[in-house]
């Protein structure tokens, strides 16, 4: 089968490799549909999480086609299109126990991390019963890809972190597929002001359809601190979410926050970043981190069948599988090309 393979720090290929295999009786193998390329992806290259080795497959998110199961698994046949989670869960470890899937024993972000993963014609998926998801009625394949891992992450660790409230003024740092999502989810909270910060006038026209009540662009970070706080009339936000990655955007969140503030760190960072302790310990303010647990995962499904919300405008760019590395170009030109989430079609 046709894959795309990280080879080393700013290298990658599209390649022939064998065909996974079921290994445990709790596997399934999925030929996929649809796949994505993720942020964390670009960290990947940037060599940002060295625990990925060369010759691993790149990609976590996906939807495809169940094509074999082990025999340990229940609730999946092949035939049946399926949602991949971004996260494995083995469902019966310490970790999984306390819904923090992120930490399984046997599982966890292993997807284009420690094992293949979905930017290839099939994948392996580990503890399938509970890392996999049918596809309720009335949701696109689109908006399921999405549903992989950047809306539970922006939910999960950006919006729940940040202990989101009626009435809150929110700043997301990152006007990304991340923190488009933590700006579609927060408003299940009713904030009463939404400021989006980023480098990019494209994205952050675009945040004013999905419900940002305000822009900035950091280009000057000391410009966009000094806006931030004349828009919340010097006192700073109650949630400030960073999804970027960067040390510059945690820097910017950690000097916008008002004493009581939540700083919710969603970005990969690849690179220390200055804690600015000596300011912050008076101020009784909450700094979280975290890898999504998906444990939203279930309410979001119902929430997209509702048709409250509309993930699927996140697209911009869509393109077939064999093209993936000039996917992967406009996805790291995304400011040039106007490139939000890149769908990858198998089609």
């Amino acid at each position: 089968m046709k894959a795309l393979v990280y080879e080393g720090p700013g290298k990658k290929g599209l390649r022939e490799v064998e065909k996974p295999e079921i290994i445990k009786d709790s596997d399934a193998i999925v030929r996929l549909v649809k796949t994505t390329i993720c942020g964390t992806d670009l960290h990947i290259l940037s060599g940002d999480v060295p625990a990925v080795k060369e010759g691993t497959i790149l990609g976590h998110e996906g939807v495809g086609i169940v094509e074999e199961v082990g025999s340990g698994v229940k609730n999946f046949k092949p035939g049946d299109k399926v949602i991949i989670s971004c996260i494995t869960s083995c469902g019966s470890c310490h970790y999984c126990k306390q819904s923090l899937y992120a930490h399984c024993e046997d599982g966890g972000w292993i997807l284009g991390h420690l094992i293949n993963g979905t930017q290839a014609e099939y994948v392996r998926i580990p503890h399938a019963d509970n890392s996999l998801y049918h596809i309720p009625k009335g949701i696109s394949d689109q908006a399921a890809v999405l549903i992989s891992d950047i809306l539970p992450t922006g939910f999960e660790i950006g919006v729940l972190n940040g202990q989101v409230k009626p009435g809150d003024t929110v700043a997301i740092i990152g006007a990304g597929p991340i923190g488009m999502s933590a700006l579609i989810t927060s408003q299940f909270y009713s904030p009463g002001k939404i400021i989006m910060v980023d480098l990019d006038d494209n994205r952050l026209e675009a945040s004013k359809k999905f419900g940002a009540t305000d822009t900035v662009n950091s280009q000057n970070a000391e410009s966009a601190i000094q806006q931030i706080l004349e828009l919340t009339d010097g006192r700073g936000v109650d949630v400030a979410i960073e999804a970027a990655g960067f040390p510059a955007t945690f820097d910017i969140c950690q000097k916008i926050l008002a004493p009581g503030g939540h700083l919710a760190n969603v970005g990969v960072h690849g690179k220390p970043v200055e804690l600015e302790l000596q300011n912050l310990w008076i101020q009784n303010v909450t700094i979280t981190t975290g890898l999504v647990s998906t444990s939203s995962t279930p309410m979001l499904l119902k929430t997209l069948s509702s048709g409250k919300i509309k993930v699927e405008e996140l697209v911009t760019h869509a393109f077939k599988f064999e093209n993936i590395l000039d996917a992967y170009d406009t996805f790291q030109n995304a400011s040039k090309e106007k490139a939000l989430k890149v769908i990858i079609d198998f089609e």
